[in-house]
């Protein structure tokens, strides 16, 4: 986990990293943070509720891949569609009204 600005997650993983919000029924993320605690309590104020996923700077696909955390093994692997949907498959938080 980030604890401090944009930097590394857990596991030395030398890719710096930003948290995200989406809201449940957003079409767009709604906030980006350099903290998971700075999230939290933005989330926490605007009593909101989505998940806030901590994302590598990049594409979360390509970094995945460099990474070794991914190998394409299926045809749609790659594909428009496959890139655009990747989760990232870091630390994540369920929030409803603003709350963990």
């Amino acid at each position: 986990m980030n604890d401090g600005g944009i930097g590394t997650s857990d596991g030395g993983n030398p890719q710096p990293m930003i948290w995200i919000f989406h809201g449940d029924r957003a079409r767009h993320a709604a906030g980006a943070f350099t903290s998971r605690e700075a999230g939290l309590a933005w989330a926490a104020e605007h009593r909101v509720t989505g998940i806030l996923t901590e994302y590598p700077i990049g594409g979360a696909y390509d970094v995945a891949v460099a990474e070794g955390r991914f190998t394409p093994a299926r045809p749609h692997h790659g594909t428009p569609d496959h890139v655009a949907g990747f989760s990232p498959g870091f630390e994540h938080v369920h929030l409803t009204d603003g709350q963990p």
